[in-house]
C-alpha cells in the first residue's frame, strides 16, 4: 500500500523547504546493512514522499532483501516544520512494533535527525532500540543519500544502515 499524491493540492506553504524530497526514490544500488549483533546484508528501498495539502509530509519507506526480495523493514509517518525555524521532526511507525519521533534540523537539502522518544510494542523483539539518528542529503549529483545509525541495549551508537536512491518519477 502506498501514499497517493494528490496532484490537486497545493502544496502547503509550511512544508515549502522539503519539496525536494518529494516523489518516489529507488535505490540505484543494493544499500549497505551492519550491525554488530547481526550479519551483514544488503537490500533495495523505496521511498515515497508525498502530500495532501496538509502542512506536513507523508512518507512510506519499504526495504527488501537484494538477492531473496523478500520484505524486510517498513516505515510510514510523517514530516513536520516547526514554523519560522529550521527544525523538523519525523513521525514514525515501523513494522518491527517501534515508534518513535526524530528531531533535528533541516540545513539546505540536508536532514540531520535524532531520536526524541521511541515507544514499542510490550513485545518487541529484543534487545531494544534505545536511540536513532538519521541523515539525509540531495547530493549534487541527484541522488538522495540516507545513513541511519542505532543504539541498542548494551550496543553504543553504531552505523546500521547506508544507501543512495535515485528519483522515479
Amino acid at each position: 500500500m502506498s501514499c497517493p499524491f494528490n496532484h490537486s493540492a497545493e502544496l502547503n506553504p509550511a512544508v515549502l523547504p522539503l519539496d525536494w524530497l518529494l516523489g518516489t526514490w529507488q535505490s540505484d544500488e543494493p544499500g549497505e546493512g551492519s550491525f554488530p549483533s547481526i550479519a551483514p546484508f544488503r537490500y533495495t528501498e523505496t521511498l515515497h514522499f508525498s502530500h495532501v495539502g496538509q502542512p506536513v509530509v507523508n512518507f512510506m519507506f519499504n526495504a527488501f532483501h537484494a538477492e531473496s526480495k523478500r520484505p524486510l523493514h517498513r516505515e510510514c509517518g510523517f514530516i513536520r516544520l516547526q514554523p519560522g525555524t529550521n527544525r523538523v521532526a519525523f513521525i514514525i511507525a515501523q513494522n518491527s512494533g517501534l515508534v518513535e519521533i526524530e528531531e533535528g534540523d533541516l540545513t539546505g537539502q540536508q536532514l540531520t535527525l535524532h531520536s526524541a522518544a521511541l515507544a514499542r510494542t510490550s513485545f518487541a523483539k529484543q534487545p531494544h532500540v534505545q536511540q536513532i539518528s538519521r541523515h539525509i542529503q540531495l547530493k549534487p549529483d541527484g541522488r538522495l543519500e540516507q545513513t541511519v545509525s542505532m543504539a541498542l541495549e548494551g550496543q553504543p551508537l553504531t552505523q546500521h544502515l547506508h544507501i543512495t536512491y535515485r528519483r522515479t518519477d
